[in-house]
């Protein structure tokens, strides 16, 4: 990776998003200096089933954001979701090693020992580790202990949250970034990375879920005491939406995706007779074009959206069992779908709560703000998770277009995870 510079690619099944992360000398932060979003391609529910049309789309969308921003692109990190991301939940338990005199006090190789002790679970050789993440520590029987060094004991236990995913779709996206011409740095479960974008550590510490809204899947992030403790996928998105209008209405998906983007709503309350916008349907063969109102339009998204809400819903018991009691924080939407008029009622009405809100990435500064949507969520969230991957200096390698913290304490523990582990 270049001196200064991440690179976070979202290859979405209906649209790759690019944000590229450069480290400010003066603050010592990372700010956003380009972004970009192009439409996909060679993808199929979050899964590539064509490489070459995969790789041309994520070379075009770097190309993109290269120019947006003026900064040449050597290598990106990006993220993976779907069906083919599998998650539990493990312990292990190591004793206390002795540092004389009887002296039992934890230090950085206890960690190390009881987390590998936790990690040590079969997994089929068809998949790997994509993230072990420290959930709670035990010391002596007491939990709830999120740093345990310079804790006297003499047994200390981890509980982790595992992340495994498919050797072969990884293989796939390295074998697409690499003949698209760039490094692949690494790979990372996409709501893990949209919670660095969007999450507070309150809302983290109280209990809160992250819904990710793609096209061709709805993954899901369930956050209890600042870390993950399960993850979901449903196999339905936006592009069912976009298919439900097309056949009831009878135009081609293309006109249909259009007129969701432009007119869509899926909360029919909160549509009055003085908003009920008129929405024009496209001939088709010679046929005329037809008008529908915003409120039928409405009935058709709103039908399969709080379909895929009540589906997030039944994975989110169904992975949490009794953990699900625990949460006082926030329902957090994230993705393409949560820009849609009506989606915040809508997970209201499902999820019976009223605190839901919109993921959208904090004011990272730059050149630009346009990343500040929940669709660019990932995206962003690969470059905040990474930035420590970014050296000291800037780089001031531009294409042809044109006071670090000396202690962890008080600090996100998934941030802190990634500076250890990722």
């Amino acid at each position: 990776m270049a001196d200064g510079i991440v690179v976070g690619l979202d290859i979405g099944t209906s649209v790759i998003r690019v944000a590229i992360g450069e480290l400010n000398v003066e603050t010592g932060k990372i700010q956003i200096a380009g972004t970009a979003a192009r439409k996909s391609a060679g993808l199929r529910n979050g899964i590539i089933v064509n490489i070459e049309e995969a790789k041309e789309a994520i070379r075009l969308a770097v190309e993109d954001a290269v120019q947006n921003s003026g900064i040449l692109v050597e290598s990106v990190i990006t993220a993976i979701g779907g069906s083919q991301i599998v998650s539990q939940n493990s312990r292990g338990t190591v004793p206390v090693s002795s540092s004389g005199r009887g002296n039992k006090e934890i230090n950085t190789d206890d960690i190390a020992r009881v987390i590998e002790s936790a990690t040590a679970i079969p997994v089929p050789a068809d998949r790997e580790k994509l993230h072990v993440i420290p959930q709670n520590y035990i010391v002596d029987g007491i939990g709830g202990i999120s740093d345990p060094i310079h804790r006297m004991g003499t047994r200390l236990e981890a509980e982790v949250h595992i992340v495994t995913a498919s050797k072969n779709i990884i293989q796939n996206i390295n074998t697409c970034v690499s003949r698209a011409n760039y490094r692949l740095d690494g790979v990372m479960l996409k709501t893990l990375a949209a919670t660095q974008a969007v999450c507070h550590q309150d809302e983290m510490d109280l209990g809160s879920i992250l819904i990710d809204l793609g096209a061709g899947t709805t993954d899901i992030i369930v956050l209890i005491n600042g870390s993950p403790v399960s993850t979901a996928s449903v196999p339905v998105g936006g592009s069912l939406v976009t298919n439900d209008i097309a056949i009831v209405t009878g135009i081609p998906s293309s006109a249909a995706e259009d007129i969701k983007l432009k007119s869509g709503c899926c909360w029919l309350q909160g549509i009055t007779e003085e908003n009920d916008e008129e929405v024009i349907l496209p001939g088709v063969g010679g046929r005329a074009p037809e008008i529908i109102y915003k409120s039928q339009l409405c009935q058709i998204i709103q039908a399969r959206m709080e379909q895929i809400f009540r589906m997030s819903k039944d994975a989110i018991i169904k992975n949490t069992n009794n953990s699900i009691r625990q949460l006082s924080g926030n329902i957090i939407l994230t993705g393409g779908g949560a820009q849609m008029d009506g989606v915040i009622e809508l997970a209201q009405n499902v999820f019976k709560t009223s605190s839901v809100r919109l993921g959208v990435p904090e004011n990272l500064g730059g050149i630009e703000e346009n990343y500040r949507r929940p669709d660019f969520a990932t995206a962003v969230g690969l470059v905040v998770a990474n930035q420590g991957l970014a050296k000291s200096k800037p780089s001031y390698k531009k294409s042809k277009f044109k006071k670090e913290k000396s202690s962890n304490e008080g600090e996100n523990p998934i941030k802190r995870f990634f500076k250890t582990f990722f």
